[in-house]
This record gives C-alpha cells, structure tokens and sequence, in this order.
C-alpha cells in the first residue's frame, strides 16, 4: 500500500518530474510540511499549495477512455466491482474514474452523501510499518468522502514479517489473497487496480533483461482471470473464479496525478519507492530521467506491438485447446496429433500451446522454458510418438491403442502430494453467485475483440526468440528511433548485469532445501465426512455408513443368505480400525495386482500376509472379517473399468489406505474394499484448460 507522503491536489504540478527528497513527486511542489515518523526512511510529508499555472484539467477525456477501456473488458455500471486502493495517485485516480463511470458524473454520490451502488474499495494494511495503521484510516476517510464505500484488511504474518529482500514480492501475493477474500465474502466478480502505463514500461524492461520474449514483453493483462484456493462445492462445474481487470494501463502516471488534482483529491507516496534493493524502484527511476515524450512514445508502441502478438498467439491456442485436445474425467489429456499438425505451427505458437497444456495437467503455474521447452517441442513434432518423457510435472506417453498418432497426457508420478482440508459450507452457493456474472462478463469481453479483425492482431515478432531479435526487429521496422534503442539497450545491460550479481549472492548462500521433500510422507489424512482438494484437482470424501459397522457375528453361512442385499450392512470388524482414519495417496501398480489376487479369491479372510506382499499397502491380517463376498466383486467391477484408463494416467489417480497401508477404495473405479465405506473423488481442477480467461486487446 502506498505509505507516507501526504499530497494535496492545491499542489502545483506540471508534466516534468524530479527526484526530490528520494521520492517521485511533480517538479513544481512547494509549501511542504514535513511530519517525521518513527524512522527516516518511512518520513511523511503533508503538501498544500494552490495550482499557480490555474491550467484546467479536462476529466471528460479521462472518463471517455475509461468508458471505452471498461467496455473492451465487456464491464457495465450495473456490475459490482472491488477496488484495490492504497491511497496513491494510482488508486485514487481509479476511485475516481470508477465512481463517475458507474454514477455517470463526478462526485454525485458523495454531494448526496450516498455510497456508490455496487462498488467497495479495500485498503491493504501490511503491517510492517508502525505509521501503517493510522495512514490506513487516513485514506479510508478519503476515499468515504468520495461517496464509496471502503474496508480496512489487516494482513497476519503468521510465520513472520517477510525479510526485506522478499518484501514486496511477499505484501504483493498477501495483497491479493485479501482482496481475492474480500470479493468472495461479498459476493463480486470483479477485481480492479490501478496500473498504468508506467508500471507496463517498468515490466517491459524488467523481463527484458531476463531475456523474456514476446509474449512476456507483452506485460500484463487488461482482464485475466483468478481463481480461488477452495473450489466451489455446491456445483459440478468448475468455477469461473474472479476477474482481475486493468483499465488504466492506457494512462501514464502524469495522468493519475493530474485526474487527482482535477477531481481536487489528496493523495499519498509509498516511501518504499525510492529503495533501489526493488529492481522495480531502480528501473523507475531511470525510465523518469528518460522521460521525453519520443522516448515514452515508442516505448509504449513497442509494448503495444508485443500485446498484439501476444493476443495473436491466444487466440491460436485457445482454438487448438478446443479442437485436439480431449480432457478425461480421470485428470488426464490427449492430444491428437492429426489435429493438431505439430509440424505446421511456429515454434512460439507450439510452445505455448504445450505450456498450457502441461499446467494444466500439473495444476502447477510454471513457466516452461529452456530446455524442457526445446525438448518438448521436439518430441510432440516426431510422429509417430514412440517414446515417453517426464518434464514440469507430466508424464507423456503415445495413447495406447493410438500406434503414435495421439499423444497422453498425465500428471508425474513423482510429483509433491498435496491434500488441502476443505470446509463444505464456506463457498457454498457463494461462488456460483460470483460465475454467472463473471461467465456474462467475458462473454461480453470476447464479442468486443471480436470485431477486430485478424489482420489487425500483431505477426512480425512470431518468429523471434529472444529479446535482443524484438529490439532488433522494432528498429528495423521503425517502431524504435535510434536513440530510444540504445536507451532500452543500455538500460537492459544494466539491469541484467544486477540481476546476475544477485542471483549469484543467492547461490552461494543457499542452503540445501531438498531433504524437506525428500522426507515428506507419501500420503495424507483425511478424516470421515471432511472433505480433501487433493493435488489441486480432485475433491475427495469418504464416510460410513451408520448401520454398517455395527457389531454383529457374520460367521454363520446361513445367516448370511439370510439377509439377501441387506447382509452387506453388517460387519464383524471394519478394516478401517479404531481409529477411523484414512490416508490419500496417487495408486501405484501394487494396487491393481492386488484387485486382481481379491478377484480370485472365494475367501479373502483366508488371505495371508506373506501371500499378499506386493507392497507395504497390501497386508492384511487372518483374523479381520473382510466381508470376502463384496470385496471380490467389488474388485471384479473395479479391473473391468481400470482397463478403460491408461496405465500412465491410473498412477494419478487417488486412493484411500487405512493407518497399516491396506487398499480401502479407488473411487474413479468404485471399489470399496469394505460395505461399510462409502468414498468419492471428483475431478475439479483449481484452474481450467487454457489458464482462463485473459486479453491483452
């Protein structure tokens, strides 16, 4: 949250900037009232002073573009939306657009002393400054007066404030916890923030040295999609998660300050802008010393250029994803390669098509690059696929029965085993609420590119692989005058050379982290009628059944007949023990081998430990009643529907064990190694194919 230095809008500005006191403000400041806090580097300042230019500020061309930006996202005045504001000009500039564009005036809400319907403002505390609390309530009141409602959300740093090397990455991922939280509780779909074109520069800049290429260059989204920690467990489908929307990344920062001032608001400066351990700060410094308006100008026209080929690629993939690629309701993909026509894709289309893919399956976030990426490539364009390979968490493989031409897609065996507790009431109905509007959103999104024709999306950087060929490109092509080329050029040797010199610090102080994985357990509890998310995809649950682990003496063959169907609600003992616990873990091979021993066996009571050592999960012990009969033909059932799923992907599956490793159930193939147990596992990935939603129009 922006913190600490206190600006009136009766500031006298001007379109140049200064560095002054180590903080970015308007070149033209004066009257400033210091107020020191309790450390130097967090020192406020209080600044009143009259507009001496008196140059008026049109806020109608700030709001007709805004208009504009919200309807590109498919956003309208009736819909609800959560802002994220931290009292800087940025936020404070979005509070007023926002609150004009939904009321379709300036500060009506606020002269009737009335809240703007359907918009809430949140104020991030971090809590890592001792000032943080009152400069918190301070804008709260700002933004009131503003006619919009507003909440304070205090962050809890459980296991510690993180370390100042980590600090921004770190309040930035709380940050967006709190105001993904916020949206949920209150029932809104969507989520604003203030960047703006500024911010886009300093991106562009900073994966430029990292050697990103286009589709990183193209910097962030207008609309991309969030999606929340619990899934959503009051409906089958996959929910349509938040939309985190971006309306100002049209708008400079010299904008923000002069809507502040139009719409006679205060603002606030975060102190921490001015460290230069944030590569962020150190390269927003340099691009304010570069700050003409050639500069500016072409900067932005290449970042525009690189978000035309960006949405170019999408499109491609999103249409790929549809076409040949068949998700199975076991968590696995396949790929037809016939469709697909590998061969005829450029290697950026391709590569991307393959990392949505693979995080998918995975459910893992992470980039693919390097060499996972160059041997992916090569291995979907062989065909006929005649090999498998492992690589970010999947395991690929020819689909059998295929001869090579579709290609299977599965999470590694050897992934991290996750099992996150789930509360079945807390997202009930809630989040069902939250997709419709969200669904109608990006509907409405999508019909608005629409109109734009193909030719206008952008092809000339389609082939370059790195970020020296895209200079080297948008200055051939006249998108880069020689003098913003060299800029960008040294600017990224810079920053490189400091990204090397801390990545090498951090290698020689790093510690081995890998026995922590190493010793993790390879499975998870999970208790009668809770329910588990288990590897970010499968909903699972078990219970018993109330009449079934009554005691009741079974011995008697006759009394068996009995019962009829009935006689599976009795049990001597429940395999499950005293304890009543199970564990989740990914089936391994032992366990269809052991299906297979329970098929056969007339007596499975009769089974003995030696007999059964397959694994550590296939003991079992002569003197527990397995309920033998239901146990074969629930095993009977279970191998026929196992060899409709591919060895590769039935390694993904889940599986309930009790406390001693014994088989209870594979729900996918319904088998219940005991009547009395009753167990579900839903597939329900956290985020859907294709990553979600996103446009870069």
């Amino acid at each position: 949250m922006a913190r600490g230095l206190f600006l009136s809008p009766h500031t006298k500005t001007s379109s140049h900037f200064l560095f002054q006191n180590s903080i970015f403000v308007p070149s033209t400041l004066s009257k400033l009232l210091y107020y020191p806090s309790s450390s130097s580097s967090s020192l406020r300042l209080l600044c009143s002073s009259c507009n001496q230019e008196n140059v008026p500020i049109d806020m109608s061309v700030y709001s007709e573009t805004f208009a504009k930006r919200m309807a590109m996202v498919g956003l309208k005045p009736h819909h609800s939306i959560v802002l994220g504001v931290s009292g800087g000009p940025d936020s404070m500039a979005l509070c007023v657009l926002t609150a004009a564009w939904k009321t379709n005036s300036l500060g009506i809400a606020a002269q009737k002393n009335e809240f703007v319907d359907g918009l809430l403002a949140v104020i991030v505390d971090h809590g890592l400054r001792a000032e943080s609390k009152d400069e918190a309530h301070l804008v709260h009141r700002r933004v009131t007066s503003m006619g919009i409602e507003c909440e304070i959300a205090c962050c809890e740093w459980s296991e510690g404030k993180p370390k100042q090397g980590h600090l921004q990455e770190a309040a930035r991922q709380k940050r967006y916890e709190i105001l993904q939280s916020a949206c949920i509780r209150h029932q809104i779909g969507v989520l604003m923030t203030a960047h703006h074109a500024d911010d886009q520069a300093e991106l562009f800049i900073l994966r430029l040295s990292r050697n990103s290429g286009v589709l990183g260059l193209a910097g962030m989204a207008s609309v991309s999609q969030l999606f929340p920690t619990c899934p959503d467990l009051s409906t089958e489908a996959s929910s349509s998660g938040l939309l985190l929307v971006r309306p100002l990344l049209e708008f400079s920062k010299e904008d923000m300050y002069k809507i502040c001032i139009g719409a006679n608001l205060e603002w606030v400066e975060d102190p921490t802008n001015r460290n230069a351990l944030f590569a962020r700060n150190r390269i927003r410094m340099i691009l304010t010393d570069l700050a003409s308006p050639v500069f500016r100008s072409e900067l932005q026209a290449l970042i525009a250029a690189c978000r035309r080929t960006r949405l170019h690629v999408d499109k491609i993939c999103s249409n790929l994803m549809h076409q040949a690629v068949t998700i199975m309701p076991e968590g696995y993909a396949v790929i037809d390669l016939g469709i697909l026509s590998p061969s005829e894709l450029k290697d950026i289309v391709l590569s991307k098509f393959i990392a949505l893919l693979l995080q998918f399956v995975s459910q893992r976030q992470i980039p693919v690059r390097g060499s996972a990426s160059k041997l992916l490539l090569d291995y979907i364009r062989t065909s006929p696929c005649k090999t498998a390979v492992t690589a970010s968490g999947c395991y690929l493989c020819p689909a059998p029965g295929s001869k090579g031409t579709k290609v299977l897609v599965c999470c590694s065996a050897g992934a991290d085993l996750t099992l996150e507790l789930l509360n079945p009431y807390s997202t009930e109905g809630n989040n069902s609420v939250i997709s419709n509007e969200v669904e109608q959103i990006v509907a409405n999104g999508r019909s608005y590119s629409d109109q734009f024709p193909q030719i206008t999306l952008g092809r000339q950087f389609l082939d370059l692989t790195s970020s020296d060929s895209i200079l080297a490109e948008a200055k051939r092509e006249g998108i880069l005058g020689e003098s913003t080329y060299k800029s960008i050029i040294s600017l990224q040797r810079e920053e490189t050379d400091n990204f090397k010199s801390k990545t090498n610090i951090m290698l020689e102080n790093k510690v081995g982290h890998k026995v922590e994985y190493t010793a993790s357990a390879p499975n998870k509890v999970l208790h009668p009628e809770k329910v588990g998310y288990f590897m970010n995809r499968f909903i699972v649950k078990w219970n018993l059944k109330q009449t079934a682990c009554t005691s009741f003496s079974m011995n008697n063959s006759s009394e068996l007949k009995d019962f009829g169907e009935e006689r599976w609600n009795f049990c001597n003992s429940c395999v499950l023990g005293d304890d009543r616990v199970a564990r989740i873990r990914r089936m391994v091979d032992a366990d269809w081998l052991y299906l297979a021993i329970l098929s056969k066996r007339e007596d499975i009571s009769g089974v003995h430990r030696d007999e059964l050592s397959l694994s550590m999960e296939s003991r079992v012990t002569s003197n527990i009643n397995l309920c033998s009969a239901y146990t074969q033909k629930s095993a009977e059932k279970a191998l026929v529907l196992l060899k409709s799923i591919p060895v590769a992907a039935r390694r993904a599956l889940p599986v309930l064990v009790n406390m001693d490793g014994l088989l209870l159930s594979i729900p996918h193939v319904g088998f219940q190694h005991c009547p009395c147990l009753v167990a579900s596992a839903t597939f329900k990935p956290k985020v859907p194919l294709g990553g979600g939603y996103s446009s870069f129009l």
